[in-house]
């Protein structure tokens, strides 16, 4: 029975980098074959650099490193230390990516009330701000030790809960974006529905849904589930005795 649960999440970790391997070469392709869709006649070069990284920051850095980081305790070995250190320097790299992928949208001429408009930028701003906020949380209470455990026993379940909402709120956004982007490109620039690069935004979209469905069900499996049991369990024993 362990057997072919070790099985069935293996295949699940294996399908999670497959996802993320093919949404970080869609989104390095798009950056780079369709260039015009992110220069505009009144745009520099310089400005196309920062709307070019837009996307590679918040897909790449942001959401895959993020999914990386929950699925953290699967594939990195060694002590449940290591593990939350590791965990906690993926997350600082994925909320450092979001951040800058921000400042690059709002580093335009036009400011950063004229970017500040839209559904995917509210969207963007307070999955940013949550995930600042996580982050946060999970270093007082998770990594310095002077933290009490019953503290961290009842924090772990929304620390969690969190974690994941942060996470599948950081893929909606993108989706958003990207249809956006596609509606702006259709209208403005008579891209056709049926294009190459209508094709790829919607295979992007389809990526980063998948992606997202194999981290969450890898993170909720019931085998990660009764480990934390088995920990929270543990420790209430130890306080206890």
């Amino acid at each position: 029975m362990a057997t072919a649960s070790s099985s069935s999440l293996f295949h699940l970790f294996l399908f999670a980098r497959i996802s993320g391997l093919v949404v970080a070469l869609l989104v390095l392709f798009w950056a780079l074959a369709f260039k015009s869709s992110f220069l505009s006649h009144s745009l520099s070069q310089r400005d196309l650099v920062y709307a070019a990284l837009h996307p590679l920051l918040m897909v790449i850095g942001f959401i895959l490193i993020s999914g990386e980081a929950i699925l953290v305790h699967r594939w990195v070995g060694g002590s449940r230390g290591f593990k939350k250190s590791v965990h906690l320097c993926l997350e600082g790299v994925a909320l450092a990516s979001g951040i800058f992928g921000i400042w690059t949208k709002f580093h335009g001429k036009d400011g950063i009330v004229a970017n500040f408009y839209s559904l995917h930028s509210w969207m963007g701003l307070i999955c940013v701000f949550l995930f600042g906020a996580q982050w946060l949380i999970g270093f007082l209470n998770f990594w310095h030790r002077g933290e009490v455990r019953t503290v961290r026993i009842k924090i772990l379940p929304w620390h969690v809960f969190l974690g994941l909402y942060t996470y599948a709120l950081a893929v909606a956004t993108a989706e958003t974006g990207l249809l956006e982007k596609l509606t702006f490109l259709q209208t403005t620039r008579n891209v056709s529905k049926h294009s190459a690069e209508a094709m790829l935004v919607n295979s992007l979209g389809l990526g980063l849904a998948l992606l997202s469905g194999i981290v969450i069900m890898a993170a909720v499996s019931p085998k990660y589930q009764s480990l934390q049991t088995k920990l929270i369990y543990s420790h209430t024993k130890c306080l206890s005795s």
